[in-house]
C-alpha cells in the first residue's frame, strides 16, 4: 500500500501489475473473469427484466398521462442476479402529481388481485417518505417506482458517459459488478441494509478510475485499489468528491484538495466535471429536484457530482459507518494475501474472497478448482 498515505491521499500511483509478476496477477484476473460471468447480466436475465419493466411501464402509461423511464443498475447493465428494477414516472400535469403515487398503487393492487394478469404482482407498498416510492414484486423481481425524479436519469447518463470515457471493453461496468458482489454478498453493505446505495458505490468506483487514470489489469485490481484506498481514507476529516477530497471543516465550501500528491494526470478533465452541474441546472430550472441548500454532513460523506449539497451517503448511521470501514479494512487485508501467497494458491484465494457469491451464483463452477 505504498501509494496511499494514512489520510487516504495518493502519492504516486503505479499500476499494480507493474510491481508483480504479470503472469501471476493475470491468473487471478482470469479467475475473476469466470466469477463475473456467473453474476453479470446475460440474455436470459435481460429478456426477463425487459419483459417485467415493459409490463409495468405499459400499465402505468395506459392508465395515466405520463412517461415512465428505467434508471439505475438495470439499464446500466450492472445489476446483480437478484437486483431490482427502478422506474421513474414523469408527469407534466400539476394536478396529477400529488395523486399519481396513490393511483399507481391502486392500479398495481388491482393487478395483484387479477388472476389473469400477465405477471404475478405481489407485496405492493406505498412509502410516503421525502420521495414517494411504490415498491412491489413482479415475477419475483423487486420493482421500485419513483415519481418525477430526474436525478436518477442524470446519474444513469453520467455513469454511461464514464464507461464510454474509460473505454476498456466494459472494464468500468465489470468492476462495478465485482465490487457490488463483494460489498453486497461478502460484506452485506447493500443499500437494503441502509448502507451504500448502488449509485454512491458507482461514484466511488469512478473515483478510483479517475485517481489511477484508468491503468488497471482488470476488475480485480480495481477492487484491490478500491479497498486499499477507502479502508484508510480519512472519513473523519474529508468527503469524497470527484474533484478530490473536500475538508469537512471547510463546508459549505466544497473546494477540493488535489487527489494525488504527485500532480500526475487524472482521468476526468475539468470540463467533464463542470458539465455535470450545467446539465443539472438545465434539467431542473424550477427546483424540481428538491435540492437542499446545505450539505448534510454525516459519518460517511460522498458528494454528488451533480449537486454539491447532496450527500449520497447521508442515511448511513455512525454504527453502520464503522461497519463499512471495518469491512473495507478486512477486505484490504484479504486482498493483500493475493500479493504474497504461492502462485498455485491464487485461484483459491480469489475464491475465498467471493465464497458467498460462488455459493449463490456459481453455476456449477467449482470453488476449489475454478
Amino acid at each position: 500500500m505504498g501509494d496511499v498515505l494514512p489520510n487516504g491521499l495518493v502519492t504516486r500511483p503505479r499500476p499494480l501489475i507493474d510491481s508483480l509478476n504479470s503472469d501471476r496477477w493475470l491468473k487471478a484476473e482470469e479467475r475473476t473473469t469466470e466469477l463475473i460471468a456467473c453474476i453479470q447480466p446475460n440474455q436470459a436475465s435481460e429478456e426477463r427484466r425487459n419483459a417485467v419493466a415493459d409490463y409495468v411501464q405499459k400499465h402505468i402509461t395506459n392508465s395515466f398521462t405520463c412517461q415512465v423511464f428505467t434508471f439505475g443498475s438495470f439499464p446500466l447493465k450492472t445489476y446483480l442476479p437478484d437486483g431490482d428494477i427502478n422506474l421513474t414516472v414523469i408527469s407534466k400535469s400539476s394536478n396529477l402529481r400529488e395523486s399519481l403515487p396513490s393511483e399507481v398503487r391502486d392500479m398495481l393492487e388491482t393487478e395483484e388481485n387479477n388472476q389473469n394478469a400477465e405477471f404475478l404482482v405481489k407485496e405492493v407498498q406505498y412509502i410516503q417518505a421525502e420521495e414517494k416510492i411504490i415498491k412491489c414484486v413482479v415475477d419475483n423481481i423487486a420493482v421500485n417506482i419513483a415519481f418525477n425524479q430526474f436525478g436518477g436519469l442524470c446519474n444513469l447518463c453520467f455513469l454511461e458517459e464514464a464507461d464510454i470515457l474509460i473505454n476498456q471493453n466494459g472494464l468500468f461496468k465489470r468492476s462495478i459488478i465485482l465490487i457490488k458482489a463483494w460489498c453486497y454478498y461478502e460484506s452485506r453493505l447493500g443499500s437494503h441494509n441502509e448502507l451504500i446505495s448502488a449509485y454512491a458505490l458507482g461514484i466511488l468506483v469512478v473515483y478510483i478510475f479517475h485517481l489511477y487514470n484508468n491503468h488497471f489489469a482488470g476488475p480485480l485490481e480495481v477492487l484491490y485499489r478500491f479497498l486499499e484506498l477507502f479502508s484508510i481514507f480519512n472519513w473523519d476529516c474529508y468527503c469524497v468528491s470527484l474533484w478530490g477530497p473536500v475538508s469537512i471543516f471547510s463546508l459549505p465550501d466544497v473546494t477540493a484538495e488535489p487527489p494525488r500528491l504527485d500532480s500526475g494526470e487524472l482521468l476526468l478533465k475539468e470540463v467533464f466535471l463542470t458539465t455535470c452541474n450545467s446539465v443539472s441546472d438545465a434539467l431542473f430550472p424550477d427546483g424540481q429536484d428538491n435540492r437542499q441548500e446545505i450539505f448534510d454532513r454525516q459519518h460517511f460523506n460522498v458528494i454528488d457530482p451533480f449537486r454539491a449539497t447532496n450527500n449520497l451517503c447521508r442515511s448511513i448511521s455512525k454504527g453502520n459507518f464503522y461497519r463499512i470501514r471495518s469491512a473495507f479494512t478486512f477486505g484490504a487485508k484479504r486482498m493483500e494475501r493475493l500479493l504474497v501467497c504461492p502462485q498455485e494458491d491464487l485461484v483459491a484465494e480469489v475464491n475465498q474472497l467471493f465464497t458467498n457469491t460462488l455459493e449463490r451464483h456459481g453455476r456449477g463452477i467449482s470453488p476449489s478448482t475454478g
